[in-house]
């Protein structure tokens, strides 16, 4: 079944417009969306969790397929388990259903709080040199285009959305996930064991309607660092 409509919900310190070079490179007859998400790009003013982000994107979309990219997987997970209905497929890229210890998950808050006032203290551009030199991002060739897109995000918005919508922030969804009945692609790079690791365990607790496919050679930003091997898994899952 061709979805009605294609979204695709970018991660942290990105924007819509980061997708540009991979809608251009996917072959499907649905129209393609790609948001500024809550803190980012346009959104910058709005500060909201993921369960209201999801829902806004429901409202706002409607049916059709939902693909994202680490923060904007862990929104699409959130839209596919409230918003079954709307869901036709689902791509879940370098993302996690939540942390499940509570001591750890509390520690994220605390380190995401602590991170969100070093973002405005330092500013946007400080702060996306530091982001971007983590190891997790050590594959990744920033483009111009890459570096336009985030450098288009502001200090407060990228701030209110860590403290907001950032991975401490998340329930753990992992006893839920069993009830998702849409086709899943799990998307994860060979080299990012960490979330390897992770899309494995989507697969095993999502059942048999997920496949995990892991992309040779890539990081933790597989649709940015691989972009024509991750348009052509998109294409021929959402045919």
């Amino acid at each position: 079944m061709i979805p009605r409509r294609v979204v695709l919900l970018h991660g942290f310190t990105q924007g819509g417009a980061i997708w540009v070079p991979i809608m251009e490179a996917i072959t499907t007859r649905a129209p393609i969306d790609a948001p500024d998400l809550p803190g980012h790009g346009s959104e910058a003013h709005v500060a909201t969790n993921l369960a209201a982000t999801a829902d806004a994107l429901a409202r706002r979309y409607g049916k059709g397929a939902y693909v994202g990219y680490s923060m904007g997987g862990r929104i699409a997970l959130h839209v596919a388990l409230t918003h079954p209905d709307l869901v036709s497929h689902l791509v879940l890229c370098s993302t996690t259903a939540g942390i499940d210890d509570p001591a750890e998950r509390a520690a994220r808050l605390a380190a995401d709080s602590h991170l969100a006032s070093h973002i405005r203290d330092v500013g946007v551009d400080t702060f996306l040199t530091e982001w971007l030199a983590q190891p997790m991002f050590s594959s990744l060739a920033v483009t111009t285009h890459d570096a336009e897109v985030r450098a288009a995000n502001t200090a407060e918005g990228l701030a209110a959305s860590l403290e907001s919508a950032g991975t401490g922030t998340q329930e753990p969804l992992w006893d839920r996930l069993h009830i998702l009945s849409m086709p899943v692609l799990v998307v994860t790079g060979e080299n990012d064991e960490k979330f390897t690791a992770l899309g494995r365990r989507l697969v095993d607790c999502i059942g048999e309607n997920a496949r995990h496919v892991e992309v040779p050679g890539a990081g933790h930003a597989v649709p940015f660092e691989r972009s024509a091997d991750f348009a052509a898994l998109l294409s021929a899952f959402l045919r």
